[in-house]
Formats: structure tokens, sequence, C-alpha cells
């Protein structure tokens, strides 16, 4: 726990499971994008190639989260906001790319996207469950649980794309999907950008009172 000297107290991941926990992830993360990049390349899903790339963008930014942890409050808000471009520039590649299929549309292959969607979305369940306890802290914390939350969400999304392209033999249920999912990223980066840039504000005006209230002390 991290205590500000005016007496605020937020969960800022120093708890040894939780690192466990962290490492875990990143080992889980880091296999589904090989998997899922594979997969989505042979059955031409583009889906399932923003589902991977959400995926490796995970593994860093648990990396990062990882990292941040125990350091200095305005270090972990700057790695917040790190994560939260970084899931901006996600959602434009997705999009980008999503759009560049929309003028050169082969179906993907339903099967592989179902089979894959369903191992994707077990590995992030199992990571949701292992986060729900710690989905609430500061913005580098708040941005891990919303990345498996995300995840878990995309996964349930790409199954139901899978079920489209079956049944009407078209690519548009997996590019709709895939704009989607960009959307997702897009809410993310907002929402982890925002509690950081609110926490360093905090942290500023936090700051400044302490220094006012042991100057008054002393004088």
């Amino acid at each position: 726990m991290a205590q500000h000297c005016c007496g605020k107290t937020e969960f800022t991941g120093l708890d040894p499971a939780y690192k466990r926990i962290l490492w875990l992830i990143i080992v889980i993360n880091g296999a589904m994008f090989g998997v899922e990049m594979v997969a989505g390349w042979i059955a031409q899903s583009q889906a399932l190639q923003a589902d991977a790339l959400d995926f490796i963008g995970d593994t860093l930014s648990y990396g990062i989260s990882l990292w941040a942890i125990g350091k200095a409050a305005s270090i972990r808000s700057n790695a917040a906001i790190f994560k939260g471009t970084s899931l901006l520039l996600m959602s434009v590649w997705v999009f980008g790319s999503t759009g560049y299929r929309v003028f050169v549309m082969s179906n993907p292959e339903a099967f592989t996207m179902g089979a894959i969607a369903i191992a994707a979305f077990l590995a992030n369940l199992t990571s949701v469950l292992l986060l729900v306890k710690y989905k609430d802290g500061d913005a580098n914390v708040r941005s891990v649980w919303l990345c498996s939350r995300n995840d878990a969400i995309g996964n349930l999304i790409v199954l139901i794309a899978a079920s489209g392209v079956w049944a009407t033999s078209s690519a548009w249920p997996d590019l709709i999907v895939a704009g989607v999912m960009a959307g997702l990223f897009l809410s993310s980066a907002w929402q982890i950008t925002t509690q950081a840039l609110r926490e360093k504000e905090s942290i500023r005006q936090n700051s400044g009172g302490c220094s006012a209230s042991k100057q008054g002390q002393h004088s």
C-alpha cells in the first residue's frame, strides 16, 4: 500500500502474491500471442490478429506494471500514461488494417477462428479470476485489470465473429469485430491515461499542501 503524507491510501501493487500473479499472466499472454498470431495468419482472420496484438501489448504492459511497483508515484503514473499511449497506437493500427481489409477482403476460416478464440478466452478468464481481487488501485494497477477484462470480452466477441463468418460465408463479421476491439483499446487508453493524469495532479497538489503544512509546523 502507498500512503501520501496527507493521509490518502490506495493499493499500489506492493504485495508478493500480486507480483507472482503478474509473472504468471505475463507467461500466459506471451504464449497466446504466438499462438494467435500464427493462427490469425493461417485463418486470414483480422480479429484473431488484432487479439494477438492485444496479447503482446498486454505482455509488455504487465512487464512495465511489474517494474513500476514500488517506484515513486510519479513514475507509476508515467508508466500508466505510456501504456495508455500504447493502447491508443494499437487502436489506430487495428482501425487502419481493418479499413485496408475492407477493400481487400478474403473470407477467414471460421473453424480456426472459433477454436483459437476459445483457447484465448480460457487463458484470459484465468487472468481475470487471478486479478479480480486486485482490480482497484492506482492507475498502474487499474491498467492491468482493464487490459485483462477487455481481453476476455474481446475473445467472446471473436467467437461471435467466427459464428458470423460461418453462418454468412462473409468476412464482414470478422472485420466488424476487429473494429469493436479497436474501440475497446481506445476506451481503455482513455480511462488509463485520464486516471494517471488525475493522479499526477493529485501528487502535485498533495506535495504543495504537505510542504505548506510542514512549514506551518516549523514556524
